[in-house]
């Protein structure tokens, strides 16, 4: 079995061979001026050796052809499936469709030129992918515009301009020969140009956040990661910091959890902090924690992501970002007598350890960091710039942001201070906390995610309710 499996590596590392040479000899010379023989002697096998793979000059240029579009159009797929929103779909979609062109420049060449016959069976072929593309795209857009993030009236000229957008930026990368720092700052560069296209929707059309005024409290480093996607909706975006995150009091709890983390079967991360503090931990102590046999599980799309960025494996994160949705897709035969582990938050909520030891798994827990009012110095810099204007909307992303926020600002009449704001929780738990102190929520997203706060108040505004 292994000796197929080399064999079968080996040919397939052989025909990626041919296909690389054949691309730059394609992308550089016209179909009729690339012979075979140029071919192999480009990928250093024999012209007899070259026909074992392809069968004729055609039948290689469209298994180059097919072959890339066909994995371009599948790896999109399989990202985008993981996205929650339009706005994320679309990141995605150009994102991957710009750096998957500059890393396959010469098939980019050969997809520009499209020297195709109309009457070939496999142009058709070809034809079908090039539609599917443009259909992915459609259907992101068309989404975007049911969610309310997008105004374009008409999808499929809104789809031929955004692809006409992406390579024409690729193509001034690969003329341009730009460095991977350079391509990873251009699609970036991209998407924002693209995202404010689609959102103001063409001439005269107003952003769906223009002339509104925002606060995200968050720590300082979330805030500058949140506040570009509602800066491209039209918002003037405010930071103000209400959490700094600190290592725990004591890593007792957590050093002894660690001796014991080969008997570990399912490791649970609640945040994008837990992940990165639980990483930081056990560098400090030397320990490389062994993943194999483990079942992890993330509760949200940024959790997912920084496990992922640090070679965590992660088996499944919930539709519903929370505890609960966590909760709600665990089935008890899956946790009973398993030895859960759960690094977090030292304020963290009891409710999911305790409904998972009521679903019989052992549960262990330990606090990785721990949440704390910025220093003054840092308050400072972002009080005075809040002082000095009005708000329109103020953005709470846990209990503890409106509670230190509320002891930051001296606000002692929480219902004057906010009268006439438009107020926005990212969840439920948040939600309680503002309502316990007698004012009222406007915005509770579908989706427990910054993005879904911009839906939801993009959908708000353009209803024309006002708060």
């Amino acid at each position: 079995m292994a000796g197929s499996e080399k064999i079968a590596d080996k040919k397939n590392y052989k025909r990626e061979r041919i296909m690389e040479a054949a691309s730059q000899l394609f992308s550089e010379k016209s179909f009729h001026e690339v012979m075979m023989e140029d071919v192999a002697k480009m990928a250093s096998i024999a012209k007899g050796t070259l026909y074992n793979y392809f069968a004729s000059k055609e039948d290689l240029y469209f298994s180059i052809m097919l072959i890339r579009m066909t994995n371009l159009i599948s790896s999109l797929k399989s990202r985008i499936k993981e996205e929650r929103t339009a706005i994320e779909s679309l990141h995605s979609f150009v994102i991957h469709n710009y750096a998957f062109m500059v890393k396959y420049s010469c098939f980019f060449i050969m997809f520009q030129k499209d020297n195709l016959k109309a009457q070939n069976t496999r142009c058709a072929e070809f034809r079908e992918r090039k539609n599917e593309l443009t259909g992915t795209l459609k259907d992101i857009i068309s989404e975007g515009i049911r969610e309310k993030v997008f105004f374009t009236a008409d999808p499929d000229f809104a789809a031929q301009v955004v692809l006409g957008s992406i390579y024409a930026a690729v193509n001034r990368a690969v003329s341009s020969s730009y460095s991977k720092e350079e391509t990873d700052g251009e699609r970036e560069r991209l998407f924002d140009f693209i995202l404010k296209g689609l959102s103001a929707g063409g001439p005269g059309k107003k952003l769906p956040l223009e002339n509104k005024t925002l606060v995200i409290t968050r720590t300082e480093e979330d805030s500058k990661d949140s506040a570009a996607m509602f800066s491209q909706c039209g918002a003037g975006v405010v930071l103000f910091p209400t959490l700094e995150v600190v290592p725990p009091e004591s890593w007792e709890d957590f050093d002894s959890a660690i001796k014991e983390f080969g008997k570990t079967d399912i490791l649970i991360f609640t945040s994008t902090n837990s992940v990165k503090m639980f990483i930081k931990r056990c560098s400090a102590l030397g320990f490389k924690p062994n993943y194999s046999g483990i079942k992890v599980l993330a509760v949200g799309k940024k959790t997912f992501s920084v496990c992922s960025e640090n070679g965590i494996k992660v088996s499944m994160y919930p539709k519903e970002f929370s505890a609960a949705g966590l909760l709600a897709e665990l089935k008890e035969n899956e946790v009973k007598g398993k030895n859960i582990f759960i690094p977090g938050s030292a304020i963290a909520r009891k409710e999911l350890p305790d409904s998972l030891k009521e679903m019989g798994a052992v549960v262990r827990t330990a606090a990785v960091y721990n949440t704390s009012v910025p220093s003054e110095e840092t308050v400072s810099l972002y009080r005075g710039k809040l002082q000095s204007i009005r708000p329109d909307i103020f953005i709470f992303t846990s209990p503890s942001s409106f509670r230190n926020f509320l002891q930051i600002m001296e606000v002692k009449e929480v219902n004057k201070y906010f009268e006439g704001m438009v107020v926005a929780a990212i969840g439920p738990s948040t939600a309680r906390e503002i309502e316990s102190s007698g004012l009222q929520v406007d915005i509770l997203p579908k989706e427990y995610t910054m993005e879904g706060i911009l839906s939801a108040l993009t959908e708000y505004f353009l209803t024309g309710k006002t708060a």
